[in-house]
């Protein structure tokens, strides 16, 4: 048996060379590509995801060749915005589009900011800038006016027709508002009025000493008489002028120049506006539900341009603007409603509510809520359910069943703006029996 050990040994012994020569095969590399390279076993080279990518996306060599390119794109760093495997957004996106331009770009935003672009504060960057490339510096998806008329095309239409331009923004609204936030101002302006103004139109111009001769204009908001957009009258003024303004007559609401308290409302609040306006705001504080903005502070000024503006009974801006800096909320609501009501997204808020005063609850333009809504909506055309003085709310005795039992007027998350989910919900609010 030794013997036999002893001869295998030497065997052994004798063939070490050949044994030690003999490895164990490679073991297969893993690959690292997506899909289409998954038959290569070798792993990516540092700086080669962006010409790997460059063989299926074959297009982006085109898009190199616009004149503003993506610094990751033109540097093939594909993905330094996009997962190459797989993503919980959209485009295989490594983040929500805002916080991967925030990466780099987040000193756009100015923290103290006292304005934000609408897009810039819901970081949808994508609106105005195109990710990869684009003919238009910054990657900006179009030029100038072209640009902001995307969201805001009455106003660049009305500066297209405007008879008297304002030059400066004819074709870029750059040279007066900041695109992302502003530090100074609001309404995204590179500086506060007058400041932004005389940059051009200086107090010792020849229009200044013109018009302006004796009036301390160095310390007033131009955009109070003159539409910085453009106009139909000489001077580019509002369409809708006070009277006063419009005659001179500035002594009628302000000290006289010679006065100690010279430029300064000859009242406070509400009484100011008496002095021409007091019968009408007598008809208003005649009613049951008086507007608080009508009696209280600025009074009428907290709505109203004492000057000149764009509307007819010289709101300061549009409503949905003048009326959201008290009613944010209503208007917050609206837009994020699946159901539009044409008033409130238009800004119409006077189609239903009456500014100043009503006899009815809610400041309601009509005598009560299903005349009012009946202005527009024929309803029994399209429902049979019982609404009325006879038709008592079950849900509060004090109520009768009408349009706003079911319905939100200024939207829900819900459709047809019911307040519940389903109707389901809706109606077993009173008809309880129905309950399973």
């Amino acid at each position: 048996m030794r013997s036999r050990i002893a001869l295998l040994l030497t065997l052994m012994a004798a063939a070490g060379p050949a044994v030690a020569a003999t490895k164990a095969p490679p073991a297969k590399a893993q690959p690292t590509a997506a899909a289409p390279k998954q038959g290569n076993p070798y792993r990516l080279k540092a700086g080669a995801e962006g010409k790997l990518c460059l063989d299926c996306h074959a297009d982006f060599e085109q898009k190199l060749a616009q004149k503003s390119v993506h610094t990751p794109v033109r540097t093939r760093d594909c993905v330094g915005c996009h997962n190459p495997h797989a993503s919980d957004h959209g485009k295989l996106l490594a983040d929500t589009g805002g916080q991967i331009c925030a990466r780099c770009h987040g000193a756009m935003v100015p923290a103290s900011a006292k304005s934000l672009h609408a897009p810039v504060s819901e970081g949808k960057c994508a609106s105005c800038h195109a990710a990869h490339a684009s003919n238009f510096k910054n990657n900006l998806l179009k030029g100038g006016a072209e640009l902001c008329a995307g969201c805001h095309k009455k106003l660049v239409d009305g500066i297209a027709a405007a008879k008297v331009k304002h030059k400066p923004v004819e074709n870029d609204c750059a040279t007066c508002h900041e695109v992302h936030g502003s530090t100074a101002a609001p309404s995204l302006l590179k500086k506060d009025a007058p400041d932004l103004c005389v940059g051009c139109h200086r107090p010792d111009g020849a229009i200044f000493l013109k018009k302006h001769m004796n009036y301390p204009v160095g310390k007033a908001r131009c955009t109070t008489c003159h539409d910085p957009h453009g106009s139909n009258k000489p001077g580019m003024l509002y369409d809708h002028v006070h009277p006063p303004v419009a005659r001179g007559q500035c002594a009628q609401c302000h000290e006289p120049p010679g006065s100690p308290n010279r430029f300064k409302p000859k009242q406070a609040g509400v009484e100011l506006c008496k002095l021409c306006h007091a019968p009408k705001i007598g008809e208003f504080t005649a009613k049951a539900r008086v507007h608080r903005p009508v009696l209280e502070g600025d009074a009428c000024l907290t709505c109203h341009g004492p000057h000149a503006s764009k509307q007819a009974g010289l709101p300061r801006a549009n409503l949905t603007v003048v009326c959201g800096e008290c009613h944010a909320d209503t208007i917050k609501r609206q837009k994020l409603s699946p159901a539009k009501h044409e008033p409130v997204g238009a800004g119409e808020c006077g189609a239903c509510h009456d500014p100043h005063s009503s006899d009815t609850p809610l400041m309601l333009t009509g005598a009560n809520r299903i005349e009012m809504c009946g202005k527009c909506h024929d309803w029994q055309r399209h429902s049979s359910h019982p609404i009325g003085e006879k038709v008592k709310d079950p849900r509060n005795p004090n109520r009768n069943v009408d349009c706003l039992s079911c319905h939100r007027a200024h939207g829900t998350e819900y459709a047809q703006m019911l307040p519940f989910p389903t109707t389901t919900d809706l109606c077993t609010k009173c008809h309880e029996s129905f309950k399973r």
